[in-house]
């Protein structure tokens, strides 16, 4: 959950390189990075921060995790087609803002990879008490 609020409050602090960042990775990709760079930044901020949301609530924590895992692997997958599908320069990708200085790449989609085994340990561990259980049923 913390993850997912720092790097979502990284990129707003760095908004516009953020945005930067979007267009060269959406015109790399073939998109018209000037009609999707606004709403992509957009759609990657809020998701992170719904993300958040959800595994901050017991009764969402599995759908946080499931949405955490769905983040991490689309990330890793964009990061391993721009290196070798689209065979991209490297390209600082802004994942956590100007905090930490993080190429689009390998290791990227490594460090995506390894960040979905809190996600696994929340999907398949977290149960909710029985008193919780009683609660939502009224």
């Amino acid at each position: 959950m913390a993850l997912f609020l720092f790097t979502a409050a990284a990129k707003l602090a760095i908004l516009k390189a953020f945005v930067s960042n979007m267009s060269e990775l959406l015109a790399a990709s073939g998109f018209n990075y000037q009609r999707w760079s606004w709403p992509a930044t957009i759609a990657v901020i809020a998701a992170e921060i719904v993300t958040a949301l959800l595994l901050l609530v017991p009764r969402t924590v599995r759908l946080g995790a499931l949405c955490s895992a769905a983040l991490l692997i689309g990330f890793a997958s964009y990061a391993l087609y721009y290196v070798y599908g689209l065979h991209g320069e490297p390209l600082e990708c802004g994942c956590f803002g100007g905090i930490i200085a993080s190429q689009l790449g390998v290791k990227t989609a490594l460090r995506n990879l390894a960040l979905l085994v809190p996600a696994i340990i929340v999907w398949f561990g977290y149960r909710r008490s029985r008193k919780e259980s009683l609660i939502g049923q009224y």
